[in-house]
């Protein structure tokens, strides 16, 4: 397909050299061949999407780390960047659960997103993610690093592509924090899913009743459980092959400084850009498709997901 639009391109360029004094057919030969390359674009663009679940929707979460409410604020700037970029794109973007800090910032926060390669687009933030700056928390205003680990998961589609026994959850329901109204913070309506066997967890509070946070929370749970058990079948063929798997989750993928410079690197492909705040207003395209070129070379794997 890529060479056939290759092909047409060369073939209107010596068209046009024919009949380039000619300015209507000129023209409308400049046309085509625009358009024939931003089809050329799209198809290689497509292309980078090589993994079974790039087309599906996303669940993105983020979890404030080391570095106290420094780290909390730089989630919250995470999560506005992530909103901000699903907004540029086109994408729906809900957010399902938040847990507020209790001087500035989020501890944590769960974000649906809806939109053609949601999960493609956004499984290159996966990781940690370091932020170096002078501390606006600090009355020396000293300067402080602070990290924020973000998961990135595809939303399951089919409930048999998860089997989970009825006796392998724990439910617990507890009252909304946050936005949402009177409703949500009068009742328990907020919900949270255990898998006893793996001890992984989901929690939803975005929804108005406890059914449809149960149901939210589940679909979360299922995204992680089968995210893990790729993770492991992964691994094993690793073993097979004799390599010795090791799950990095706490490496860092990304460095967002602004003191004593500005700029933002990614570890991994080496991708940077000398602007942080249009870097945090949602402008990580660059990232993306860095990242999303080094996977289908090969030069680097598949994000760990699960612990």
């Amino acid at each position: 397909m890529a060479s056939r639009l290759e092909t047409e391109i060369n073939e209107l360029e010596e068209l046009a050299k024919t009949f380039g004094s000619d300015p209507e057919i000129n023209q409308e030969i400049k046309l085509r061949i625009e358009k024939l390359e931003e089809d050329l674009l799209l198809l290689e663009k497509k292309t980078l999407f090589s993994d079974i679940y790039d087309s599906r929707e996303a669940i993105l979460t983020i979890r404030a780390g080391t570095g106290g409410v420094d780290a909390q604020d730089f989630a919250q700037i995470l999560l506005r960047m992530y909103l901000r970029f699903c907004e540029r794109r086109g994408f729906k973007a809900k957010i399902i659960s938040q847990n507020e800090g209790h001087e500035a910032g989020i501890k944590s926060a769960s974000v649906e997103i809806k939109g053609p390669y949601a999960y493609g687009n956004l499984k290159s933030e996966t990781g940690i993610h370091r932020l170096v700056r002078l501390s606006p928390f600090n009355a020396n205003n000293l300067r402080q690093t602070s990290f924020v680990e973000v998961e990135v998961l595809p939303k399951v589609e089919n409930v048999k592509e998860v089997q989970i026994e009825p006796g392998e959850l724990e439910i617990d329901t507890f009252r909304s924090g946050g936005a949402g109204g009177q409703h949500v913070n009068k009742t328990e309506s907020a919900v949270r899913v255990k898998h006893i066997p793996t001890g992984i967890t989901a929690v939803c509070q975005s929804e108005r009743s406890q059914l449809q946070n149960k149901e939210k929370a589940l679909e979360i749970l299922k995204s992680r459980l089968l995210v893990r058990e790729i993770s492991q079948r992964e691994e094993n063929i690793k073993k097979l092959k004799g390599k010795h798997a090791q799950v990095q989750w706490g490496s860092q993928i990304r460095s967002y400084v602004i003191h004593p410079y500005k700029l933002v690197k990614d570890i991994r492909t080496g991708y940077e850009s000398k602007n942080p705040e249009e870097v945090f207003n949602g402008k990580i395209d660059g990232f993306i498709e860095a990242y999303l070129k080094k996977r289908s070379e090969g030069v680097i794997g598949k994000p760990n997901i699960v612990k």
